[in-house]
């Protein structure tokens, strides 16, 4: 079973003030498998968010099927179905009690909830949390408020977070977006080990920069005004050409140890 299988896919939205459809995706088809890793790259307005929303189960397509964890979206609960993904994106750090403890933030995982509900939490619940605490590498932060922890010390508490209740697909939606260098490379560091860890475990993850892709990521999918510019195993796809072409600049793209950086090309 596919994670997540679109076919011929389009969404669009209509303006008002302008009486038109405004095409956010169209023609897509796109599968993801278990075990994969891809991330998403385009620049802004590309419709990485609107296809990130989709395989979030919070959205329907306006045109074409898609499913997620075998479910058809439009014939199934869609909160149930959400409860077997994992997300991380940038409204939920701001969402988050700052009071809470870096131990309290992981546990709110447990429950699929942003509150902690103690009389749902059980000792297993908390022994998942502290393997993942150590797994994520975050187990300095386990006293420590949320509120008084850095940008990306969040990210890796929330990273933490996001695999409590054992989610059969993982979605990261800019995880590094805002990081300092130091703060990239730990949270990179920190995906990498959580997909060494789970080893059967899909992600996608949605970025605008190439050198935040994590050497763990296997595919990519390229996006340009809502449409697809390249897709398969990440060698294959992010090419120079590729990736010219899907930011309207000539860059040249380089590679090694699993890690990519493009520069504009002279």
């Amino acid at each position: 079973m596919a994670a997540i299988r679109m076919s011929e896919v389009t969404v669009w939205r209509w303006v008002a003030a302008e009486q038109r459809r405004a095409v956010l995706l169209e023609g897509i088809d796109w599968t993801v498998e278990a075990g994969d890793h891809w991330v998403i790259l385009g620049p802004n307005g590309a419709g990485k968010t609107t296809l990130l929303n989709l395989a979030a189960a919070f959205s329907h397509p306006s045109e074409g099927s898609v499913e997620v964890l075998g479910e058809t979206l439009g014939k199934v609960d869609m909160r149930k179905l959400r409860e077997s993904i994992g997300t991380v994106e940038p409204g939920l750090a701001r969402r988050i009690q700052g009071r809470y403890t870096g131990f309290e933030v992981v546990l709110t995982g447990a429950t699929g909830s942003i509150a902690l509900l103690h009389d749902r939490i059980e000792d297993r619940d908390r022994a998942r949390a502290d393997r993942l605490m150590r797994e994520i590498d975050v187990e300095a932060l386990r006293d420590r408020r949320f509120e008084d922890c850095s940008q990306g010390e969040r990210q890796r508490l929330l990273l933490a977070r996001s695999l409590m209740d054992e989610p059969d697909l993982l979605l990261l939606d800019e995880p590094t977006s805002g990081l300092d260098l130091p703060s990239r490379e730990r949270l990179i560091a920190s995906l990498d080990t959580m997909a060494e860890a789970n080893p059967t475990l899909p992600t996608v993850t949605v970025t605008h920069h190439l050198e935040e892709i994590p050497a763990g990521i296997t595919h990519a999918l390229l996006l340009r005004a809502g449409a697809v510019v390249a897709a398969g195993p990440i060698d294959d796809t992010l090419t120079s050409e590729a990736v010219s072409h899907t930011f309207g600049v000539t860059v040249a793209v380089d590679g090694g140890a699993g890690r990519w950086f493009a520069r504009i090309a002279h």
